[in-house]
């Protein structure tokens, strides 16, 4: 009898971790529309998406090479594909590294230099000093290595303006401020597993109870932040409405998280909570920019 084979198309598809890079690509296509008064250039559109998304892609299978030795010890990555023994260290390597020349080289020819060298430091970031120095070197590595993971929607906005402007670097902070509460959830979960591994996360260095205060601090900053929209009138009520109703939501998850003795299972439900509240803040930003812009063509 046969057993079934997995083909090695899907396990490469695996590599780059593909949930965290359409939570990317997402945020880095509302980054676009909220640029542009009318529609993007379909061009500009296809090639930033497709450039943005394959440097993502990049970075997330260079840190599955990076971090093989320690996908082997945590329990949730044991079934990552380097792992498994279903690809090689060299075969990934060179699809990284291909991915991201891809990636940069689309960005370089068919949408302009700036966003280009802003996505290459962020797979700089986040591939190098973000997975191969800081996640070993300090408690804070989330806070320090956030700024890559939080500049798509700012790539966004650049492939369309060639500018980096005041509402792009808000849409920056809102992604750097809401990614310790994010991920820090999830490291109380598998705290062990981190101090197995030797992985100085906030929850082994400082403990769990440090580290729901720090969860519940930066989720009430995140929420003061989310408010700038509107107060600078990048937004409107729609936008709004949707910013105080969500970040109500996720003040509710940190407070119970702080209060509960025994945290694994709502700082699980915190950390979905959080991947939830961001795609759908992004669509209230969507939502609302292109309600105001029907009320200024038609009704203005």
């Amino acid at each position: 009898m046969s057993t079934l084979t997995i083909p090695a198309w899907s396990q490469y598809y695996n590599l780059t971790k593909p949930k965290v890079v359409y939570l990317i690509v997402f945020t880095a296509i509302v980054g676009m529309l909220l640029a542009a008064e009318g529609a993007v250039p379909l061009h500009i559109f296809v090639s930033g998406v497709l450039g943005i998304g394959l440097a993502a892609a990049s970075g997330a299978a260079i840190n599955h090479v990076v971090d093989e030795h320690i996908d082997r010890i945590m329990e949730r990555t044991r079934n990552r594909p380097l792992v498994s023994g279903s690809l090689d260290q060299k075969n990934a390597l060179i699809f990284a590294i291909s991915l991201g020349v891809l990636g940069i080289s689309i960005l370089v020819l068919f949408v302009n230099l700036i966003t280009a060298v802003l996505t290459f430091f962020s797979l700089v970031g986040y591939a190098l000093i973000y997975t191969m120095y800081l996640k070993r070197a300090t408690p804070q590595n989330i806070v320090l290595g956030g700024a890559a993971g939080a500049a798509p929607p700012l790539l966004g906005w650049t492939a369309v303006t060639g500018s980096v402007d005041t509402e792009a670097l808000l849409l920056f902070l809102i992604i750097f401020i809401w990614t310790p509460p994010h991920f820090w959830a999830l490291a109380i979960r598998r705290r062990e597993e981190y101090a197995k591994a030797d992985i100085p996360m906030l929850p082994v260095t400082h403990g769990v109870d440090f580290t729901k205060i720090q969860i519940l601090l930066y989720t009430i900053l995140l929420f003061i932040v989310t408010l700038i929209p509107f107060i600078i009138q990048m937004s409107g009520l729609i936008y709004l409405s949707g910013a105080i109703s969500l970040g109500i939501g996720f003040i509710y998850y940190a407070v119970k998280l702080y209060r509960d003795r025994e945290p694994n299972v709502i700082a699980m439900k915190t950390f979905g909570y959080s991947i939830f509240y961001l795609s759908l803040l992004f669509a209230f930003l969507l939502a609302d920019h292109y309600a105001r812009l029907i009320i200024r063509e038609y009704f203005l």
